[in-house]
Formats: C-alpha cells, sequence, structure tokens
C-alpha cells in the first residue's frame, strides 16, 4: 500500500510528546541549551523509519525552522547548495 504525500507523518518518530526537542523555545534559548536539544532531536530521528521522506519534504517546503529529517535549519541550506 503507497502512502499519500504526506502520509509519512504518521509513521514518524517524532509524534508525541518529545515534538517540542524539534524547534526551538519562543524565548531566547542559551547556545548549550539548543546544541543539546538538536542532539537529543537528532538521536530520534537516527532510529526512525521516515527519515528521508521527511528530509524531502522540509527541503520541498524550504522550511526554516527545526530539526526535519535529522537536520537542523543551517544543514539543510548546506544541502541545497551543493
Amino acid at each position: 500500500m503507497a502512502l499519500a504525500p504526506d502520509d509519512w507523518s504518521l509513521l514518524a518518530a517524532c509524534r508525541g510528546g518529545e515534538g517540542s526537542l524539534f524547534f526551538s523555545p519562543d524565548t531566547s534559548e542559551r547556545k548549550e541549551d539548543r546544541i543539546e536539544r538538536e542532539r537529543m532531536a537528532k538521536r530520534i530521528c537516527a532510529g526512525c523509519a521516515v527519515t528521508a521522506e521527511c528530509l524531502d519534504a522540509a527541503i520541498e517546503r524550504r522550511e526554516t525552522h527545526g530539526i526535519w529529517g535529522g537536520l537542523n535549519e543551517i544543514e539543510r541550506r548546506s544541502l541545497q547548495r551543493r
């Protein structure tokens, strides 16, 4: 059975209570806290079955914030320049 274009998100490991790890808080975030938050989010991505689909969707939509497909916004921009 093929998934609809955004149905991959139903299988994402980030669904649920830890979703806040993938985006910076509304308030300012210390560099050390951001590094740790991103590290924890990327650990979840590393075990996800739909990481490639997530990254593809983020690049296609030009997501400017958050961890998508195991990459932060700076890493995604770097990937797009190649």
